[in-house]
């Protein structure tokens, strides 16, 4: 057992095959009762030594991915989770923001394990932050982007205590895939966040940011569904709460007002509330917010190729279906002449990550920073490809568990040598920056984690030409 002095009281965790363990650490008070939809509020000391050594209850989650509405018991929701190999200090920090589309996500899913990454000499942190209703619906008079909030909250309190555990404060990498990609981004636009990590690692960034007239629309729906009005939300309990957020998600392709995100069933993101958000990464890294923090961007290959599956698509796609995409997703652009799936994926992949994911790294070299460029080429399985999600137990090494596991099948030994060329990567730029060379606009050098890795031009040049003058925008209701 190891005991560590952290903001809050005494905690004490395990030692696990050479690595400090330490679960479940407050970094902010329940939000619940007055704190319910607040900002995080500073962590309610505890007397005597804290047993760190289970996760913290997840957040309130919606009944989808198969999470089926997890989070209702207990409400300790923000906890963090540490790994570390070394106690004695220095060593640098990776922390992970989850994915799950804003809408559900747990630090203590097993693929998040990060004993395999503390292995590479790295102090690894992970954490609960509110989801869907509780963390992104637009309520009248409290705080947006209260999930936003959270992670600031959770940065803040690796800024401050850290240290104990042997990592070093100023030397502090964020890494986060999906919800959690766009996470990053946004943390990067975010003056809270300033000073608070120095390297970022933002994967699959979704190109989806909400205006503040989309949010509240939403937010009305999902208070009618329970026959109120949104500043009555609060009253409501966790998992009724919850409950609403599904129904409206499964009826969101009435809403046609709404667009772009309810063809693809989004109901939460982060709000650019111009305060919270001021305003989306892409416009802020051009005026050089992110100037000062070392980036890693990119995506995998197939990105929308998880989502066929999950939906029943693959294989399945008609041309009718695939002229829609571009018509929602693409307006006005002009694609190559492909076979309805091709069409369908490439539409689906470049507006959901692709090109978000391109075009932060070109915001972030623009406004004068430095930004490196990958891609997931490396496909597994035949069904699932290089599909959204798979870099995520490559990158944890945690190769058979979870359901981000499923989409690598076998674990065969190439299997495990691109994990460990990922995981060398990730691991690597926390300790040392400047991972593969910078992506330059003239020459576009991507690093490509494949069967074998390589470092060449960037491998979307199609889309990438496609979708060069495109601004990633605040999305808004649609208008007559």
């Amino acid at each position: 057992m190891v005991e560590v002095r952290v903001t809050g009281g005494t905690v004490r965790g395990t030692a696990e095959a050479g690595t400090a363990v330490f679960r479940g650490i407050p970094f902010a008070a329940p939000p619940v009762g007055e704190g319910r939809f607040a900002a995080p509020r500073p962590v309610v000391p505890w007397d005597g030594v804290r047993e760190a050594v289970a996760f913290g209850p997840p957040p309130p989650q919606a009944g989808v991915f198969g999470m089926n509405g997890a989070g209702a018991a207990g409400d300790e929701w923000l906890t963090v989770n540490v790994w570390s190999p070394d106690l004695s200090g220095g060593l640098p920090v990776l922390v992970w923001i989850q994915g799950g589309a804003y809408t559900v996500g747990m630090s203590g899913l097993p693929e998040y394990d990060g004993a395999r990454l503390a292995s590479d000499g790295v102090v690894v942190v992970t954490f609960n932050y509110r989801v869907g209703v509780e963390g992104f619906l637009q309520i009248e008079g409290v705080p947006a982007n209260r999930g936003l909030l959270d992670q600031v909250a959770a940065l803040q309190w690796v800024n401050a205590n850290i240290q104990a555990f042997g990592g070093d404060p100023g030397r502090v990498t964020v890494f986060g895939q999906s919800a959690g990609g766009g996470s990053v981004a946004a943390l990067l636009a975010m003056p809270r966040a300033d000073g608070l990590f120095h390297r970022a690692i933002a994967s699959s960034v979704p190109g989806v940011f909400f205006a503040p007239d989309l949010a509240a629309d939403i937010a009305s729906v999902c208070a009618a569904e329970l026959g109120l009005r949104p500043a009555d939300l609060s009253t409501v309990e966790p998992e009724l709460l919850t409950a609403a957020g599904d129904e409206v998600m499964a009826k969101m392709k009435q809403h046609v007002r709404w667009g772009p995100v309810a063809h693809k069933r989004i109901p939460f993101a982060p709000v650019v509330d111009g305060d919270v958000l001021p305003v989306t990464p892409w416009e802020a890294l051009r005026s050089g917010a992110g100037r000062d923090v070392e980036l890693v961007t990119g995506h995998t290959r197939d990105e929308q190729r998880l989502l066929s599956v999950l939906e029943g698509l693959a294989g399945q796609v008609t041309a009718e279906q695939a002229a829609r995409a571009l018509e929602v997703f693409a307006p006005g652009l002009t694609y190559p002449d492909l076979a309805p799936e091709e069409l369908f994926e490439a539409v689906c992949s470049d507006w959901l990550f692709r090109m978000p994911s391109l075009h932060l790294a070109e915001a972030q070299i623009a406004g004068g920073g430095r930004a490196h460029v990958y891609e997931v080429t490396y496909a597994p399985t035949e069904m699932f490809r290089a599909c959204h999600g798979v870099d995520v137990p490559l990158v944890f090494g945690n190769l058979d568990v979870g359901g981000t596991a499923a989409v690598l099948g076998e674990v065969t030994p190439v299997v495990e040598e691109v994990s460990a060329r990922m995981r060398t990567a990730w691991s690597g730029f926390a300790l040392y920056g400047d991972p593969w060379p910078a992506y330059d606009p003239s020459v576009r050098l991507t690093r490509v984690f494949g069967e074998q890795d390589e470092v060449v031009a960037y491998p979307e040049e199609v889309s990438r030409q496609i979708w060069k003058d495109h601004v990633f925008e605040v999305v808004s209701v649609v208008r007559d």
